[in-house]
């Protein structure tokens, strides 16, 4: 499979397309190394993680600038991918503590009862293109392996060489082999996971209609699944809001990474006593953004990943011109430097007057695009934004406590920023996404994660006196009851 620089359009390397019969040696991998990665004491496995948050430091420069050459974001977004990384693995070095069960003395008279958080097997976890490194190895393998489970990951085919690196690292880190295993293949090898039976979960990051796909029909091959999809986030601007802080919030949130990230905010909801100021300043602003070379620092905004999603975001923009919206700003055909003509760049774009029955305000387009909708108050306002089908994050843009409360109570999404353009908690938090945004019932990172990675065990004993022993008698609950009335004679 081709690799490009999408800075250039130039192919940077070639990955292999692994065969069924290769997809299986690493399942099988993973579970030979199972039993033994399991028993090893959990203090001893985050051991590997410490040393691997060491590796992560060392080379976080490299790291950042693979990161940019092979994806396009730019060079200080990439860095930022990397330390996600490195946040997620210092969070699941506090296994031998997030893993720590209870236990009750005396449940029931002479009964103890002891709960254990224990391993499961081989999990999958299925990478998409846009964070290659802190999807793949930081929401689904520190946790998986921590906790005591195996993973077999398949590395986004876009962007193979950061996680390709990152698997060098954890070698380094000292992971025992099968413990995790990279492979770099096409849908119909990954579908193997959701049907193995030597898979136990999936994790994913994906499109919607693969999103529900993979829960569908992992679940009903009796596996756990957390698969996180699509985003339409909108942000609601209240007249009373710091505007020119506002604007310029909301142009970090929807050109970054070159809107190519679920948290992105692609749609904002202007009250329109102020919507006219509003957009001059994004108008303004934009138009000093400076597009380049992913891996230069001087470079302001990098390009989208390949040549099909730049058409993939092209028609999204044309579709929005043909539904009515206008096209305040256009991105198409944007100015880019000597030696960038082949790159896939799309400057940020902008729509105003955008209304419900657009699509291009709907839909997620994954770009730098963003849509400007209009409303005469906050209650139209957040009635708009819960009519979506998606509810990752919302943002409101106040100085009003009242509104932000009542906004933080009465979104539907599942991760809020009042006057945070990019609302993503840290790890130790976990992704709450809701509605069609997720599918399954544990969240990446969090308590949710250590809670997907393992399940739980009960233990109840009791221990037999002399006197016990000689009764000949045992009641039907085995004295797990505790509330059983005294027999009458």
């Amino acid at each position: 499979m081709d690799c490009y620089n999408p800075s250039t359009g130039e192919v940077i390397a070639r990955a292999p397309q692994c065969l069924a019969e290769e997809v299986e040696i690493a399942i099988q991998s993973a579970k030979e190394a199972f039993p033994k990665w399991a028993n090893t004491p959990v203090s001893k496995r985050v051991q590997v993680l410490y040393r691997m948050k060491h590796l992560l430091d060392i080379h976080l420069e490299e790291l950042s600038h693979l990161l940019a050459f092979e994806m396009g974001k730019k060079y200080m977004e990439a860095m930022g991918d990397i330390l996600k990384v490195t946040e997620v693995v210092e969070f699941a070095c506090g296994a031998p503590h997030l893993m720590k069960g209870e236990s009750l003395m005396n449940v029931s008279t002479g009964y103890d009862t002891v709960l254990y958080h224990q391993p499961i097997g081989v999990f999958a976890g299925i990478a998409p293109w846009n964070f290659p490194a802190m999807i793949p190895h930081g929401w689904m393998t520190p946790i998986c392996i921590a906790t005591g489970n195996c993973m077999v990951l398949k590395a986004a085919s876009f962007v193979p060489q950061s996680s390709m690196r990152m698997m060098e690292l954890w070698q380094e880190a000292g992971i025992p082999d099968g413990v995790i295993n990279v492979v770099t293949a096409g849908r119909n090898e990954a579908e193997i996971l959701l049907r193995h039976p030597d898979i136990r979960g999936i994790s994913f990051v994906g499109s919607t209609k693969v999103g529900k796909h993979i829960y569908e029909t992992a679940a009903a091959n009796g596996k756990r699944v957390q698969a996180l999809t699509e985003a339409k986030n909108h942000a609601l601007v209240l007249r009373d809001c710091k505007l020119e802080r506002t604007a310029r919030g909301i142009i970090n949130a929807f050109t970054g990474c070159a809107g190519q990230r679920c948290m992105a905010l692609p749609v904002v909801v202007a009250e329109e006593a102020i919507a006219d100021q509003l957009m001059a300043y994004l108008k303004e602003f934009v138009s000093e953004m400076k597009l380049g070379k992913a891996y230069e620092k001087t470079t302001d905004m990098g390009p989208v990943v390949n040549e099909g999603h730049m058409q993939f975001v092209l028609d999204w923009i044309r579709t929005g011109v043909e539904e009515g919206a206008e096209l305040a700003v256009d991105g198409r055909n944007p100015q880019v430097p000597p030696g960038c003509e082949n790159g896939y760049f799309i400057g940020p774009t902008i729509f105003d007057h955008v209304t419900e029955e657009m699509s291009v305000g709907r839909e997620e387009v994954f770009g730098p695009v963003l849509c400007v909708k209009r409303v005469k108050n906050f209650e139209e306002g957040i009635t708009l934004m819960n009519n979506s089908r998606f509810a990752n994050g919302s943002v409101i843009y106040t100085q009003n406590g009242h509104y932000a409360r009542e906004f933080s109570k009465r979104t539907d999404a599942g991760m809020v920023g009042i006057n945070v353009g990019i609302p993503v908690p840290l790890g130790i938090f976990g992704f709450t996404g809701h509605k069609q945004s997720f599918f399954g019932d544990l969240h990446v990172m969090g308590k949710d994660g250590f809670a997907f990675f393992t399940e739980s065990k009960n233990v109840t004993a009791t221990w037999f006196s002399e006197e016990i022993e000689h009764t000949g008698k045992v009641d039907t609950w085995d004295g797990t009851i505790t509330s059983m009335p005294t027999e009458k004679h």
